[in-house]
């Protein structure tokens, strides 16, 4: 689908060896084979490639193939965290609330700008990702058509003090991650009393992610 064009690879240092030898004989010989086929097919493609691993020490430790890091390794840009580049929060603040009332039919969300500052203070462990999720949680949690500090304060305080509910309240000597995932996921339906776009908004994932995790663990009826 890419020839002639470009494909971007996330998180490429997850690749495993086997796969990292494939995609080293796309980019020496632009070949590859479908799946059940045995003729080898043209390709002629630009990659892009993320990572958040150091590829450096991975090469060091021979998890990562250090013929297809210098392939890849032609061009790189660093792009710092985002606790590095506060400047940029209003922007993608705005990128986020707007995405969320589109993709939900709900009206325009104003962020007041004492909830800005409050964002452009917070350290993000979880970069990007963290604040997408904060964003999103807080419009569908709250209601509201303009947002103040205390809108995500309130949902920040939430998420961050519950983190340890599982081990301060259960045990969970013994639980498979399978379990440990099937308990969040039913405290966060019951939390929300079911609505699943609050649900896979406060468990980070997307509604499809979270639909497919409810059969899998039969908490939905099909």
């Amino acid at each position: 689908m890419a020839d002639k064009g470009t494909v971007f690879l996330d998180e490429i240092g997850e690749l495993d060896l086997s796969c990292q030898v494939k995609l080293l004989r796309v980019l020496q010989d632009q070949t590859f084979e479908v799946l059940g086929e045995s003729r080898p097919r043209k390709v002629d493609v630009r990659v892009v490639s993320a990572t958040n691993r150091n590829l450096v020490d991975m090469v060091s430790s021979r998890t990562f193939r250090e013929d297809l890091f210098y392939r890849i390794n032609l061009i790189t840009i660093h792009l710092p965290p985002l606790r590095e580049r506060k400047g940029d929060i209003p922007l993608l603040v705005r990128y986020f609330a707007d995405k969320q009332t589109a993709e939900n039919g709900l009206p325009p969300v104003h962020i007041a700008p004492d909830a800005l500052v409050f964002l452009e203070k917070l350290s993000y462990p979880g970069n990007i990702r963290e604040l997408k999720n904060l964003v999103e949680r807080t419009i569908l949690i709250s209601g509201k058509e303009t947002l103040h500090a205390a809108d995500f304060q309130n949902e920040y305080t939430k998420n961050t003090a519950s983190t340890p509910s599982v081990s301060t309240h259960d045990n969970i000597e013994g639980l498979t991650l399978e379990e440990l995932e099937k308990q969040s996921i039913v405290r966060a339906l019951e939390k929300y009393e079911g609505n699943l776009s609050h649900v896979a908004v406060a468990l980070g994932i997307s509604r499809a992610a979270l639909y497919r995790r409810l059969e899998k663990y039969k908490l939905i009826d099909n």
